[in-house]
């Protein structure tokens, strides 16, 4: 044990220290994080669900599902940006045209647009899975999902009767 007088001490000169943004901008860092959700493939993959099941949604959720699944396109869109591959921008493009279009005011042409948005979400979000997860990608190539055509008829649904 030494005394507290013979023990040296160094002493060097310490810059204050500097952040790399002014408060302000930090604030709106700040903001971004509180306000960010993460992304969520089950609720994506609830509404692909709602919207391709053979009962079509109602005329009152018809607005809030396409909402939601623009919503998803746009998540999936800002993911899959970065990535080089050709079947991906394809989904893209596609996604960009859907969430450009109006949605039709007759609704059973708003289900046809909601369907083709829930398609295309569907298929690029198994895009991004497949690319991510090798043992996935192989499911995928064994069992890929059907092609879309271009338009979709809507049937008529009738109730079931017992």
């Amino acid at each position: 044990m030494t005394a507290p007088g013979t023990v040296q001490r160094l002493t060097r000169p310490v810059r204050p220290s500097t952040y790399p943004l002014a408060s302000g901008e930090l604030a709106t860092v700040l903001n971004r994080l509180r306000d960010w959700h993460p992304f969520d493939g089950g609720a994506l993959l609830d509404d692909v669900a709602a919207v391709l099941d053979d009962v079509p949604p109602t005329e009152e959720a018809t607005e809030e599902i396409a909402e939601r699944l623009c919503g998803h396109l746009l998540r999936l869109v800002n993911i899959a940006g970065a990535e080089h591959d050709p079947v991906a921008a394809q989904r893209i493009e596609q996604a960009r045209g859907l969430r450009r279009e109006d949605p039709p005011g007759d609704h059973r042409q708003a289900i046809g647009h909601l369907r083709r948005l829930g398609w295309t979400a569907g298929e690029l979000l198994e895009r991004l899975v497949a690319r991510t997860s090798p043992s996935r990608s192989a499911d995928l190539h064994r069992h890929p999902m059907p092609h879309m055509p271009e338009s979709v008829e809507v049937i008529e649904s009738t109730p079931w009767r017992l």
